[in-house]
């Protein structure tokens, strides 16, 4: 399956928090591939990290797509869905 198409599909899936909360980046990398930093991400998600309530925490998104993983002690603790924003 693609990875993007996948990413995209989790929108809709009330379980797509269990493949990635409790994950380290390391496995959440050999999951979906790249992690991308708010930098890397780009512009409209990165003024969405910068403007929210994550702004200080680390976070990474998982490719190019919209979500957002915020990390504590390593481990992936929540998932944000960056839209409207």
């Amino acid at each position: 399956m693609d990875i993007d198409h996948a990413l995209g599909a989790m929108r809709g899936d009330s379980h797509a928090r269990h493949l990635v909360i409790g994950k380290s980046r390391e496995q959440l990398t050999r999951t979906f591939g790249r992690l991308l930093s708010p930098d890397e991400a780009g512009g409209y998600f990165r003024s969405a990290y910068l403007g929210g309530p994550y702004s200080h925490e680390q976070v990474a998104f998982l490719r190019t797509s919209p979500w957002m993983v915020v990390f504590v002690h390593d481990k992936a603790s929540e998932m944000v869905l960056i839209k409207g924003w």
